[in-house]
């Protein structure tokens, strides 16, 4: 599967969570706090404009505009500001607020379920492996979801910040360090769960390890770069879940690959 169709189905299924992040990072619910912009709430929308200098440009020069629906600017108290919601969106917001770790990793789960479900159905032969899709769908809980939290509420700790320094800085130490980990964790767990010894282990990361670094390296610095820009911590990992579903497939194929 080419790179750019895992790129394109993440960013279908991910873009209402960047598109509301990258309003809340400038605005906020109801006011703006930087100076030289503007926002408005009316039934759910928000209108954005952005008056700032760059390049020459004069103060309070029109720059852009753009109109975003989205149920996260819901008001509270039954205000009625949204014109129409996500089903579960509310929930899901206060789950995070609430138990952040439980509701990451069941985010992961459902994540990686589908993306060995989508490998399943429609690229892999032979009959369905229920085996193999709990313990794609276990990583994602016990792993990854987990690992996800810490790592993302770390990284944003330790390197504050969303401009385009940050945001390159994050994406090498996404890259460079937590993604061959990670890839690592994977595939010694597939190894272990499908009773492998450990040297056939560790012939299965000398063979496909580096191989699945590059493909992450092709995709994944474009989507971390919205991510680490406009997503909020919180929302990280639905976003990353979001983008993993293609993924996925990718690297349940190559995990099961004998």
């Amino acid at each position: 599967m080419k790179s750019w169709l895992w790129l394109a189905a993440g960013i279908v299924l991910a873009w209402p969570v960047s598109g509301v992040e990258s309003l809340r990072n400038e605005c906020g619910n109801k006011e703006c706090g930087n100076k030289g912009s503007s926002c408005a709430l009316s039934k759910g929308t928000v209108a954005y404009s952005l008056n700032r200098r760059r390049g020459g440009i004069r103060s309070g020069q029109y720059i852009s505009k753009f109109v975003v629906r989205h149920p996260a600017f819901r008001g509270g108290g039954g205000s009625g500001l949204s014109s129409w919601t996500l089903p579960g969106w509310t929930a899901y917001n206060k789950a995070l607020d609430n138990t952040p770790l439980m509701t990451k990793a069941l985010t992961s789960l459902v994540g990686w379920a589908i993306g060995d479900l989508l490998a399943q159905l429609f690229l892999s032969k032979g009959p369905f492996d229920a085996k193999r899709f709990i313990n794609l769908a276990l990583f994602g809980l016990t792993y990854f979801g987990p690992a996800g939290h810490y790592f993302y509420n770390f990284l944003d700790a330790q390197i504050p910040g969303t401009n385009s320094r940050i945001v390159a800085i994050k994406i090498l130490v996404d890259q460079l360090i937590w993604t061959p980990f990670f890839l690592a964790i994977f595939f010694a767990y597939v190894g272990v769960t499908k009773g492998n010894s450990l040297a056939m282990v560790q012939r299965k990361l000398e063979r496909d390890l580096f191989a699945a670094c590059q493909a992450s390296w092709r995709v994944w610095p474009l989507v971390h770069a919205v991510n680490y820009k406009f997503i909020s911590t919180k929302h990280r990992l639905i976003f990353v879940n979001s983008m993993q579903v293609a993924f996925n497939i990718f690297l349940s194929i190559i995990g099961f690959r004998q």
